[in-house]
This record gives structure tokens, C-alpha cells and sequence, in this order.
């Protein structure tokens, strides 16, 4: 499959875009899920990429409201949330760049809610 620069620029996008961190957690989802929405079904590539984004920020979502909550309760929830976020920063560095390369990826501890 031939990828075209703007779909490697827009996959990139749902993946990159994730971190904008600092923003309440439901832009993490509304952004990719935005892009996703948006090129679809102009770009099996970016189709590709947009599941795959929105697949793992909704499981990191939930991720962190099973994990924080449990660990609440014995005191280690900041230790949750440090982990996850660590993961979530290098999985979607990695994305990011092998959606500008023309690849796929595949992140792990990601339920599939897209297919």
C-alpha cells in the first residue's frame, strides 16, 4: 500500500496529538476520534491509525480508573498513574513515528473497541 505524506501527517496527528496531556483526559479521545472521524473514509491508513489511537487512550482511560481507584485504597494511586502515563508517552512516541514512516502499530494493553 502506498501511503501519501498527508496521510502519514494525519496518522501521525491521531497519535501525537494524544499527548496533549495537560488538557482534561476526554481531548485525549475527542481529538483522535475527531481526525479519525474526519479521514476515515478518505484513508485506510489513517482509518488504520485512528482505531488503533482511540483503542488504547480509551483503555488507558479506564486503565487508570480501575488501577487508581484499587491502589487508592492502599495509598499507591500516584504510582498507578506514574506508570501508565510513562507507558502512554513511549507507546505513543513510537506510534508517531512509525505512522511517519509509513507503518503500522500496534499498542500493547489495548482493548480492541474499534475493530
Amino acid at each position: 500500500m502506498v501511503v501519501t505524506r498527508e496521510e502519514k501527517i494525519w496518522a501521525m496527528l491521531c497519535h501525537a496529538l494524544a499527548l496533549l496531556r495537560i488538557l482534561p483526559v476526554i481531548w485525549t479521545i475527542l481529538i483522535p476520534l475527531a481526525i479519525w472521524l474526519g479521514k476515515r473514509d478518505s484513508s485506510a491508513f489513517v482509518d488504520r491509525h485512528g482505531r488503533e489511537s482511540l483503542n488504547f487512550q480509551i483503555s488507558i482511560v479506564l486503565y487508570h480508573l480501575v488501577l487508581g481507584t484499587l491502589l487508592w485504597l492502599v495509598g499507591l494511586s500516584w504510582f498507578a498513574n506514574y506508570v501508565l502515563e510513562s507507558i502512554v508517552i513511549v507507546c505513543v512516541i513510537i506510534a508517531a513515528i512509525r505512522a511517519s514512516e509509513g507503518r503500522l502499530f500496534r499498542y500493547p494493553f489495548t482493548i480492541r473497541f474499534l475493530r
